[in-house]
């Protein structure tokens, strides 16, 4: 209260020092709380929030020296605050005229108590601070070797000649002692043990008392109370995680009790070994044990982890060690994934011709007779990404004039294409090489008219993506259905065989876009041929047009109005279909330069599959990486992360 009250005083002197106009030579604030004084004066201490915003507020206005002490008998804001009778008031001239010191020189006025440059010891609002020494434990030299092995096996025989040299230097001192009290001299048998003592092969028993020895070691370390409290004949602490294994020692080691002791099992089944899950001995362990089954699944290394150790947590504990194995990623691992990409422009675009934004594939083939041999021809796909229309050219072979020619029939019935869209196919790659060079020649003689290729833009999928070209690999798969009911077993000709892709093709492009709706009066389900054809019973508004204008120049204003109200209804009722992402709905880590990845290779077997450094990540626009250029011994690819696989994460990430 008493600090409010000198922050209302500060804010006061600062209201009457801009109201009065004049200037005023100073101002001296009095207060006889001391605590607040030593708020206001105090220079190194930090307050709590409340009393550091207040002082911060009153510094801002006035200067520590301003503030003085005032006894509280001469302290008239006393009078109000803590009341008075009214006799005595009227008789009181301190509330007018304040105390009678302000009369007097300053010299004479009340000197500020010693201690105001002091703050109060244990002062609740003072700030403690705290300083925290940490001092770095240094391991020994055993337990620095055990914390930088990465092979239990290893470990184990390195431990167990440590423990071999150590019994060797335990027995020449122990000699030593007994040659200095009865001398005898040195026979070449007893050589001949030491050396077979240091230089023999190690036996099963001393590996099994090293891996003992490191596991006791390691016990002391997490359990070093647990172990004391069974080493005094006592019960382990309630507290302790291990509580309910009922541990006990077995010479030194710590091993559960359990309730298996009448069980036909192995001791080391019926009383494993307990190590805690946090040591790096229990990654080791349950490494080895993972490879020794074979790099089997978390189930199988728990239960053949559990016949000699008892890790709790343990399935935690796999499951983190087996996520991280490189072998069963090579083996087990997933391919990459990423969220489904926002569709492209030219699949979303309404203000372009149809056949404006095409993807292109071949499939097939088919034999067809020529005289009494059969040859193979080949299907062209043309579709339009927007309306999903589908145009079919028949291609003699897959080389790159044969395409070459398709597309330039295409484009003679369809009109001028924007931008096409393909496999990384070499036939499409040879085509787009030999376009580009016979562009160069047409503008050489000047050729301009609508079906030049100059202004074509191809996009190609990366290779082995074949997800990426989804929009006419479905329509294969249509194709493939119409012409398996239709075909059959039949073999065509030539003629027969464009007869049938013509059908196929004016089949799929009345294929509905929308929901076909049961009410007889909802509009017709849109097709493609709504508009490359105007037909399909095109649902037109009744009396809108009149019989003239089918005629001469007003024919222009049903065709105009019919693709108008395809794109209207395009907009309304076929594009929020595609608005949901029906897998790969997740945003996935990254891939990033330095990831070590196993490329997918669907000829061969997975074993077979290649390893390769990502040496460029190339993002969208959205920063997901979708595509990578890989570093494999021979040369360097570009894959789709849907095939590759990752192997080890690049240290950078």
């Amino acid at each position: 209260m008493e600090l409010t009250a000198a922050v209302v005083a500060a804010r006061m002197d600062k209201l009457w020092r801009r109201e009065l106009r004049m200037e005023l030579e100073d101002s001296v604030f009095w207060s006889d709380s001391t605590s607040v004084l030593k708020y206001i004066k105090n220079e190194t201490s930090r307050f709590r929030v409340f009393v550091a915003n207040r002082v911060s507020e009153i510094l801002r206005m006035s200067n520590p020296t301003q503030w003085r002490y005032v006894p509280t008998t001469y302290n008239p804001a006393d009078l109000a605050s803590r009341g008075v009778r009214v006799e005595s008031f009227l008789k009181d001239e301190m509330w007018v005229c304040g105390p009678p010191f302000l009369l007097q020189p300053k010299e004479t006025w009340p000197v500020d108590p010693d201690d105001l440059g002091k703050l109060t010891a244990g002062d609740p609002e003072v700030k403690v601070s705290a300083i925290v020494s940490v001092e770095q434990e240094k391991d020994n030299a055993v337990t620095f070797l055990i914390n930088r092995s990465s092979s239990w096996t290893r470990l184990s025989r390195v431990m167990a000649w440590i423990l071999r040299l150590k019994a060797f230097l335990l027995n020449i001192r122990k000699r030593k002692v007994v040659n200095a009290q009865f001398p005898q001299p040195a026979s070449e048998e007893g050589q001949l043990k030491d050396i077979k003592l240091c230089c023999g092969h190690l036996s099963l028993e001393e590996i099994k008392n090293s891996e003992m020895e490191i596991i006791k070691l390691c016990q002391m370390q997490r359990y070093s109370e647990e172990i004391s409290c069974l080493q005094r004949g006592e019960s382990v602490k309630r507290n302790s995680h291990i509580y309910k294994l009922n541990p006990m020692l077995d010479d030194g080691a710590l091993r559960v009790g359990g309730r298996l002791s009448n069980a036909a099992m192995p001791e080391e089944s019926k009383h494993p070994v307990i190590i805690a899950k946090d040591l790096h001995i229990s990654d080791l362990i349950i490494r080895h044990i993972h490879q020794v089954v074979g790099h089997g699944g978390r189930n199988h290394v728990l239960s053949k982890l559990r016949q000699h150790y008892w890790i709790p947590s343990a399935s935690v504990a796999i499951r983190r060690i087996l996520s991280k194995c490189v072998v069963c990623r090579r083996l087990h691992g997933t391919t990459g994934q990423q969220q489904m990409a926002d569709l492209p422009v030219d699949r979303v675009s309404h203000d372009a011709p149809p056949f404006s934004y095409v993807g292109v594939d071949y499939f097939g083939p088919f034999d067809i007779k020529r005289g009494r041999s059969l040859v193979k021809r080949y299907g062209v796909i043309f579709t339009c990404l927007v309306i999903r229309a589908v145009h079919i050219e028949v291609a003699s072979s897959l080389d790159t004039s044969s395409f070459i020619n398709a597309l330039r029939r295409f484009i003679a019935r369809r009109g001028q294409v924007k931008e096409l869209r393909s496999d990384n196919g070499t036939n499409f790659v040879g085509a787009e090489r030999e376009l580009k060079r016979a562009i160069e020649g047409w503008n050489l003689e000047q050729i301009n008219d609508t079906l030049s290729l100059k202004g074509i833009k191809w996009t190609f999928n990366p290779p082995t993506g074949s997800h990426h070209g989804g929009a006419w690999e479905r329509l294969i798969r249509s194709i493939r259905s119409v012409l398996n009911s239709t075909l059959r077993s039949q073999s065509l000709d030539e003629e027969g065989l464009q007869t049938v892709l013509c059908e196929v093709e004016s089949i799929l492009n009345s294929r509905p876009l929308t929901k076909e709706s049961t009410d007889p009066n909802d509009l017709e389900a849109l097709t493609p041929n709504h508009l490359l054809l105007l037909k399909t019973q095109p649902c037109l508004p009744p009396g809108l047009f009149h019989k003239e204008d089918s005629y001469t120049r007003r024919r222009w204003r049903q065709v105009q109005y019919i693709s108008d109200l395809f794109w209207k209804r395009w907009i309304k009722e076929y594009l929020p279909q595609l608005q949901e992402r029906q897998k790969w709905t997740k945003i996935k880590r990254n891939f990033t330069p330095g990831d070590i990845v196993l490329i997918v290779d669907d000829s061969a077997p997975r074993n077979s599959w290649i390893i390769g450094r990502i040496t460029e990540a190339l993002p969208d626009r959205r920063g997901l990486v979708r595509q990578v250029r890989i570093k494999t011994q021979t040369s360097t690819l570009c894959r789709p992360v849907t095939k590759i696989c990752l192997l080890e994460e690049s240290a950078q990430s």
